[in-house]
């Protein structure tokens, strides 16, 4: 049962996101803002650098009520056993890096990027850290990972949580992505900053932050991720291309952004066991690749989770 979070009907919600959100996603729009101010389910993922998925669940099952992720073997919705508050960030089993508290939408993009022991990898918006662990933990530490994030202050906690998780094949960066050009990577992340709005029921200054403005800003600084993370990678190479937000504009145009200007970018499907809504291949003046219907779109009604985008590319021969 949905649990509305305090004071949320109070919560100003701007004219112009209203007037867009009811054509992005007409009927369920009240639905989607009902998620959207309820709290959201606390999500854990085993750290199987340091432990078993078996152990963690016999350690933690004496306490807690685990409920598995379908699409992630590693995750769990976790919530105390007597209902009574309690912080799962507090456990030894997360100080000491067993498990990685993660939104059950956040642990998509790395199954779907998949990389293999032995690989080189680029998370290229990496702090702080919850996607790069799980990279790591399934590359089993070992090719090399880089961890990258133009932002110096997320670049601490990004190195704590790749520290207490165990990761030693992982180097930290403070680059551009324009600055990974000129390398081969067999899997690149762009997990992309972006306006956010599937995320209002963990922030709801989301919604304040939230602006047309702000929309077109991330959409110029995502194609340049995008474009960026494409060239660096090496041919049959693949990327994904990820986002928290709901707009079509930073989603389904970026990716269709990418398909038009680079013939030998090519969508691939995503097969997870998950609920998701359709692609949006029309919205406003967008001119969308109907190949972007392949992407993975994702509300916050559709599996109680964050909402999020996937998208995953392959690097074909010229």
């Amino acid at each position: 049962m949905l649990e509305q979070i305090p004071d949320s009907q109070k919560a100003e919600i701007k004219d112009s996101f209203v007037e867009r959100y009811k054509i992005i996603l007409g009927k369920d729009y009240d639905k989607y803002m009902k998620y959207s101010f309820s709290y959201i389910r606390k999500t854990i993922r085993v750290n199987t650098l340091k432990s078993t998925v078996s152990d963690i669940k016999k350690k933690l099952s004496k306490n807690w009520d685990l409920d598995p992720v379908p699409w992630c073997k590693e995750g769990f919705w976790i919530k105390y056993s007597d209902k009574k508050r309690f912080d799962i960030g507090n456990t030894p089993e997360h100080q000491l890096g067993q498990i990685y508290v993660q939104d059950a939408a956040s642990m998509i993009p790395p199954v779907v990027l998949n990389p293999k022991p032995g690989d080189l990898v680029l998370d290229m918006c990496a702090a702080p850290g919850s996607k790069s662990s799980q990279l790591a933990q399934y590359m089993k530490n070992k090719g090399l990972l880089i961890a990258n994030d133009t932002q110096a202050k997320r670049l601490k906690a990004l190195g704590m949580n790749i520290q207490r998780c165990g990761i030693h094949n992982c180097i930290l960066t403070h680059q551009q992505g324009a600055w990974f050009k000129k390398m081969e990577f067999d899997k690149i992340l762009v997990d992309a900053p972006c306006s956010g709005s599937g995320t209002i029921r963990r922030s709801l200054k989301v919604l304040r932050m939230w602006s047309p403005g702000l929309v077109h800003k991330m959409a110029g600084i995502q194609r340049q991720l995008i474009e960026s993370a494409f060239i660096a990678l090496k041919e049959g190479g693949e990327m994904v291309y990820s986002t928290c937000t709901q707009e079509p504009e930073e989603n389904e145009a970026i990716v269709s952004h990418l398909l038009n200007k680079y013939p030998n970018a090519e969508l691939l499907d995503i097969e997870l066991d998950i609920v998701r809504s359709k692609p949006i291949l029309k919205f406003d003046k967008l001119d969308i690749n109907p190949k972007v219907k392949k992407c993975l779109r994702i509300y916050p009604f559709d599996n109680d989770t964050e909402g999020f985008f996937v998208a995953k590319i392959r690097k074909s021969s010229e």
